[in-house]
């Protein structure tokens, strides 16, 4: 069957939705990443696919592995490969609730990315109702920790990938609705500052803030953004009470590079913060690291296959590679060709306006549909 033939329903595609976006499920939360697995697990199988529960490891939740009926099952084929965990706290559901308004939708972790990977089940389910065999066989696998770097499963993502031919990953698309064909390096690091505790009201001088440090290295670590390799701190700790001069202070670092060579004197620059000044020491150590992804020769003849389904659709499929990381750096960065962002289209992301726009669900779809049906 062609792809634009499928019954592809928008009303129903939103009604399966939204239990994904109304189980929360952030990332270091283990359980409530497990309940969502067991939701997408349940939509897997019921489109026909053979469940493999993988257990979770270092506080993180498990990952599930979906693979569907094929003549040439175990084969080298397409693997989708998509995070079920998200940014939001529990909770976060009471300020931004599952609604639809003018044409959007809304929730924790619509966009980013449950909406594309609910689409890319769908197209999977659509084609097997039809009876439609696809060229390759497909594997579908999601993953609990991409929000935090993948640091549980990114042996689990390469190694499912290196058994495959093509690697599809439906995170959001692009602003102009796009998809990605390449992304930038990234780093993240830890920071802590050690400095001597003392009473903050009778003994201040005798003491040395490791938060005030630690202030001015997050300054410090700021100013060293520049066009081709940008640092920015996200999370700070310290202190336990304010008539006390706080002792330590810990903070969270992510660079971004666009090469590289970029990211590696970035790295370089982060490790020169260590050291000792007014008694208080600075400690610098590197977290994980995803590998800069460049568009090569598989990637980009996915991309043109791609494009010219979308023209079919009806709309202009662009590409670029971009910022933020995803699975796909991995992937890509083995050499595999990995085609990003081919997810829904949508805004806000990791915010309480996090949305989709409606009517990218039944485009998305047969995008999907379309390159499982093309590939081979």
């Amino acid at each position: 069957m062609d792809f634009k033939q499928l019954p592809f329903d928008t009303d129903r595609m939103l009604a399966g939705l939204k239990p994904w976006v109304e189980c929360e499920s952030p990332t270091f939360d283990a359980a409530a990443v497990d309940r969502m697995m067991d939701l997408a697990a349940y939509d897997l199988a019921a489109a026909g696919a053979e469940i493999e529960h993988i257990p979770g490891r270092r506080g993180f939740g498990g990952s599930v592995r979906a693979r569907f009926p094929h003549k040439d099952f175990g084969k080298p084929g397409i693997l989708i490969s998509g995070h079920l965990d998200t940014v939001h706290p529990v909770g976060t559901l009471a300020k931004n609730p599952w609604r639809i308004e003018g044409g959007r939708c809304y929730g924790p972790g619509i966009q980013d990315m449950k909406g594309g990977n609910y689409v890319s089940v769908e197209a999977l389910r659509q084609l097997a109702l039809t009876g439609s065999e696809t060229p390759l066989p497909v594997t579908v696998l999601f993953t609990p920790d991409e929000e935090v770097g993948t640091p549980s499963t990114r042996e689990l993502i390469e190694m499912e990938a290196r058994k495959n031919k093509i690697v599809l990953v439906p995170e959001p698309a692009r602003p102009d609705g796009g998809a990605v064909t390449g992304r930038y390096a990234i780093a993240r690091f830890n920071v802590k500052t050690t400095g001597r505790p003392s009473h903050a009201g009778w003994a201040l001088r005798e003491g040395r803030s490791a938060i005030a440090a630690m202030a001015r290295k997050i300054l410090e670590i700021e100013r060293m953004t520049g066009e081709d390799c940008t640092f920015s701190v996200g999370v700070v700790h310290a202190g336990q009470w304010v008539n006390c001069v706080s002792s330590f202070c810990d903070a969270e670092v992510l660079s971004m590079a666009k090469r590289q060579a970029d990211l590696d004197e970035g790295v370089r620059r982060m490790l020169a913060l260590s050291g000792e000044e007014n008694d208080v020491v600075a400690e610098v150590t590197r977290g994980v690291t995803r590998p800069v992804w460049e568009p090569d020769a598989g990637t980009m003849a996915v991309y043109e296959i791609a494009k010219q389904i979308a023209g079919e659709i009806g709309f202009e499929l662009t590409h670029a590679s971009a910022g933020g990381g995803s699975d796909g750096n991995f992937t890509g960065a083995l050499g595999i060709p990995t085609l990003d962002s081919i997810g829904v289209r949508g805004a806000g992301l990791h915010t309480l306006n996090e949305h989709i726009e409606i009517d990218s669900l039944v485009e998305r779809a047969q995008l999907v549909a379309g390159l499982l049906m093309r590939l081979a």
